[in-house]
């Protein structure tokens, strides 16, 4: 039997982009049917269990403070933030948004663009400060949202307009410290290397500055210098319109409905073709006994 620490590194790894893509352009995986047998996950399970039940009694296991992971964070914002406050219709999500020298964990585009970051159970506090630096200068508002064990070191660590959430052991979350909202303290060049180029161009369109005619070769350091040069509310502001355009998730929303709970958070997160999708959904439905010929 596997030692409880590598069991759920093991189930964490269900909630992979490389198991939900998998099971979406191929209907089947089988690196979901060797961790579930490693992970020992089935013995959780009733006869007749599906794929999607799986999922949600692995989700059920990593939920048990003490033991949650990024993607348990990340779902409890996607429900209580993201589908909670707000909806696909008028909200984006981003994750894994580089910064810096940083990701984001998360973003959510509403009126705002607020950042927030994780740190789990299984994290440390140590880049926190330099993480919390670079995503000053790229969204107006920034979150960190921690277990109650960090709660006192974010407090000690994030300067005082830095909003500080936790995840309560039982799975609720709560505002330790409001965060401030300052579009003036981004950084318009930060903004512009965070941006495709299709996106960068759109936010110089409606701030009615010319695209540069200059070869493909040299056309993103000649936008970049026009950004230098921008107001960074405005920046700020068009970059929230804009993102919230490119990046919108109301598409997902039947993908959405179709899927356990536990893999919302996916499915707004790992890029998966619409033609996919149907095949998604048919794998979940899939009996857990059917998965052995998956391996």
């Amino acid at each position: 039997m596997a030692s409880k620490t590598s069991q759920l590194s093991t189930i964490s790894r269900l909630f992979s982009s490389a198991v939900f893509q998998e099971l979406a352009k191929k209907g089947q995986s089988s690196l979901f049917a060797r961790l579930v047998r490693d992970a020992e996950v089935a013995t959780h399970c009733s006869p007749g269990t599906n794929v999607g039940e799986v999922f949600d009694s692995a989700f059920a296991i990593l939920k048990i403070a003490g033991s949650r992971d990024e993607y348990i964070y990340r779902s409890a914002l996607t429900h209580k933030v993201l589908m909670g406050k707000h909806s696909l219709n008028t909200a984006s999500m981003l994750t894994e948004f580089r910064t810096g020298t940083s990701k984001a964990d998360l973003v959510i585009l509403n009126g705002t663009a607020t950042v927030f970051e994780i740190k789990s159970e299984r994290d440390s506090l140590a880049r926190l400060k330099d993480q919390v630096e670079n995503y000053k200068k790229v969204f107006a508002t920034v979150n960190v949202i921690a277990s109650e064990s960090h709660i006192a070191g974010v407090l000690d660590t994030v300067p005082g307009d830095v909003g500080v959430m936790c995840l309560s052991s039982r799975y609720q979350i709560s505002t330790v410290r409001e965060a401030e909202e300052h579009p003036e303290r981004i950084c318009p060049i930060m903004v512009f290397e965070a941006l495709r180029s299709t996106e960068a161009r759109a936010i110089l369109k409606t701030l009615d500055r010319s695209i540069p005619v200059v070869p493909n070769t040299m056309l993103r350091a000649a936008m970049r210098d026009i950004f230098a040069g921008l107001r960074p509310q405005d920046v700020h502001a068009v970059m929230v319109k804009t993102l919230k355009r490119t990046r919108n998730l109301a598409p997902l929303s039947d993908l959405v409905n179709r899927l356990p709970r536990s893999l919302h958070a996916a499915a707004l997160s790992v890029p998966v073709r619409r033609t996919d999708h149907d095949r998604l959904v048919g794998a979940v439905m899939t009996p857990l006994d059917a998965t052995t010929s998956w391996d």
